[in-house]
């Protein structure tokens, strides 16, 4: 039971892949403490992961094969859409 317990705890990654100038999946549900990391799988485009609610929180420009992780301690719904490609959108449900 203990170890049950211990391992529901531990802090899990969600992955979002970049590619065909689309976010994928285009939403992920996560809980408390959790984190995402995009990748970028185009060939040639860089790409940015901006949160306009939050002040502009922006991750740096990603280019092929690089990537980015967040972590989020807050429930809420957080939308995001590429800086340089603001047609594409998702965003990271977070729950207790």
């Amino acid at each position: 039971m203990l170890a049950l317990l211990f391992s529901s705890a531990i802090a899990q990654t969600a992955d979002v892949k970049i590619e065909g100038y689309r976010f994928e999946p285009a939403e992920v549900r996560i809980g408390v403490g959790d984190s995402v990391r995009w990748t970028n799988r185009e060939k040639r485009t860089s790409h940015s992961i901006l949160f306009p609610a939050e002040k502009g929180l922006e991750s740096e420009r990603l280019f092929p094969e690089e990537s980015w992780t967040r972590r989020f301690d807050k429930p809420g719904r957080y939308d995001y859409h590429c800086g340089p490609h603001p047609e594409m959108k998702g965003s990271v449900v977070v729950s207790e």
